[in-house]
């Protein structure tokens, strides 16, 4: 981590995608961001795609984190990656999907333009870590 990550608050906005209604996670992870010194923003429920977007480049977040349990990571993760695109916001926004997403799901996600998956049993210690040693310098 450069001395100016240190120094400098990051911004997180935690997503919760489509008709997925447990959001439990995305409190835990959004409690903890906090604590560990990030600006946090949280989306709130069954949020679409594209309101995703705008909240994203709105705030000028640094980290998008995406919960999803629903199982339609794979249609809706892509439709917010190229929201993003579309505002030339993905260089500088760093995004991040948790949630039960299969082994198999993971590699196309990371493809689609996602930097880490975080699954069940990921520690939030290494989740805070990937964050710090990885948000995009501004």
């Amino acid at each position: 981590m450069t001395s100016e990550q240190e120094q400098r608050s990051i911004r997180c906005l935690v997503a919760k995608v489509g008709l997925d209604g447990h959001d439990r996670g995305a409190h835990v992870i959004a409690r903890a961001f906090r604590d560990a010194g990030f600006e946090v923003i949280y989306s709130g429920l069954h949020k679409a795609p594209d309101e995703i977007v705008q909240a994203t480049v709105q705030e000028d977040v640094d980290v998008l984190g995406i919960s999803i349990l629903s199982g339609a990571h794979n249609t809706l993760v892509p439709k917010i990656v190229d929201g993003l695109e579309e505002y030339d916001a993905l260089e500088d926004t760093m995004v991040l999907v948790g949630g039960v997403i299969p082994d198999e799901d993971k590699e196309q996600l990371k493809d689609e333009g996602v930097a880490a998956v975080f699954g069940p049993g990921t520690s939030i210690e290494e989740t805070i870590e990937f964050v710090r040693e990885n948000a995009p310098e501004r």
